[in-house]
């Protein structure tokens, strides 16, 4: 064991010393802050530089009028197609919008006109406009007044609520979970990715430089396979726990600058009596804060962090074992690919069917099989995990590292020493049978 430690120490030891550690640490939190204020910048300036954007209504039936917005204003004229069309191109009009003479049964022929592509929400709110006029022109047809369906219209809002074991009462909000779910999920995915890629390369250069023939002549292939992927494992972790804080500072200073809060004031403003009552008036903010009050979020980091480390040991494994098998990375790639499916299935099956559904069969089988626990069960664990489930996916995710690290060992143990050999699939196949 004190031989896996010192692995584990000069795995961690000789990756955080380097500059290229530095500086991705340092540099890398400061990419989304930068990108963020960049692009608050620009809007903010966007929102301050810009004029009012006139659009040429030309309406042959005089039956549609369009209230102007914030950002758009519509003026209507008889001008002819071509005229109003000079006004776009001269850039004296955003753009020119045609209703020609329509049945309001079959609405069609209806045209805008731009210099640029008009973006999908401006058009969907063009159309949403002349779709309520219709409406309106329709039911005066049918000797219906418009405001008598308008005053009818009653927004009704449904609390969700989980009935748990022992009869407590659980509100859950599905934006909530869906966005802790998300975020989980695809962080635990990228540190399988991103490290257990080191893994495999930290495993061809010691292969590569011979320096691996002089370290089994004093420690087991096991174990220096185990120091190696717990000792990266650390480095990410160290990584990780040094971006949160870095992260989480600059993005304060600069939605500081700009006078936004960071969600963390927001939560200490709660505690003012009278900045609670206020955003309490909103009912969406009083059950998203509820909701968030309500999540046991003890168990869900430990939840967290026993899949984070168990995925990543169980693909570490893997990784090790495919970095001893080839000489070059380009090798490589071809054992990379059935290790990547199942990761892939999971990364998907976490936005098709878990997050959507995490009570369903598919998300049962996909959070409790131990290729793709580790992503899809934290998609689970904000909305709540029966305890079954859970002992179940636990247990299967062990037995399921313990079953990975032997194969991977067996190939470990004899691919480290192999040179100028191709491996294959069949070869791979004759090391595991192999005995020790």
């Amino acid at each position: 064991m004190n031989k896996v430690f010192l692995v584990i120490r000069r795995e961690y030891f000789a990756r955080v010393r380097k500059k290229s550690f530095l500086l991705a640490t340092l540099i890398t939190p400061l990419i989304f802050p930068a990108i963020l204020g960049v692009f608050l910048w620009i809007s903010l300036s966007d929102e301050g530089g810009n004029a009012l954007k006139i659009i040429e209504v030309v309406d042959e039936s005089d039956r549609f009028f369009l209230e102007s917005s914030g950002e758009f204003a519509f003026s209507y004229s008889d001008l002819p197609q071509e005229e109003a069309k000079k006004l776009v191109q001269d850039g004296e009009r955003f753009g020119f919008l045609y209703i020609p003479k329509i049945d309001v049964e079959n609405p069609e022929g209806i045209r805008f006109y731009s210099q640029k592509a008009a973006n999908l929400g401006f058009v969907g709110d063009l159309e949403e406009k002349i779709s309520r006029r219709i409406e309106e022109i329709r039911l005066y047809k049918f000797g219906i007044d418009p405001k008598v369906i308008r005053d009818s219209k009653t927004p009704v809002s449904i609390s969700s609520i989980t009935l748990e074991e022992g009869g407590d009462e659980k509100v859950s909000n599905a934006g909530v979970n869906y966005g802790l779910g998300f975020f989980l999920g695809i962080l635990i995915y990228t540190f399988i990715f991103v490290y257990g890629t080191q893994i495999m390369q930290g495993v061809i250069e010691e292969k590569s430089s011979r320096i691996i023939e002089i370290l089994v002549s004093s420690i087991k292939p096991f174990q220096l396979m185990l120091g190696k992927i717990i000792g990266i494992g650390a480095v990410g972790l160290t990584q990780f726990l040094i971006w949160i804080v870095l992260i989480s500072a600059v993005s304060s200073v600069v939605m500081g600058y700009f006078g936004m809060q960071m969600p963390q004031q927001q939560a200490l403003e709660m505690a003012n009596p009278e900045a609670a009552q206020a955003m309490m008036q909103s009912s969406e903010m009083a059950q998203v804060i509820q909701v968030v009050q309500g999540i046991d979020f003890v168990k869900l980091v430990l939840t967290f962090l026993f899949y984070f480390l168990g995925g990543y040991l169980l693909y570490g494994a893997f990784f090790a074992a495919i970095g001893a098998a080839v000489d070059s990375p380009g090798d490589a790639q071809q054992f990379m690919f059935p290790v990547t499916i199942p990761l892939i299935a999971s990364y998907f099956g976490l936005f098709i069917f878990v997050l959507d559904d995490p009570g369903s069969k598919v998300s049962f089988w996909l959070s409790v099989i131990p290729f793709t626990s580790p992503i899809s069960m934290v998609g689970r664990a904000s909305y709540g995990i029966p305890l079954f489930d859970l002992a179940v996916s636990m247990v299967l995710l062990i037995l399921g590292f313990l079953f990975t690290t032997w194969v991977a060992a067996k190939i470990y143990r004899i691919g480290i020493l192999v040179h100028g050999t191709k491996a294959n699939y069949k070869m791979l196949w004759k090391w595991i049978k192999q005995n020790n």
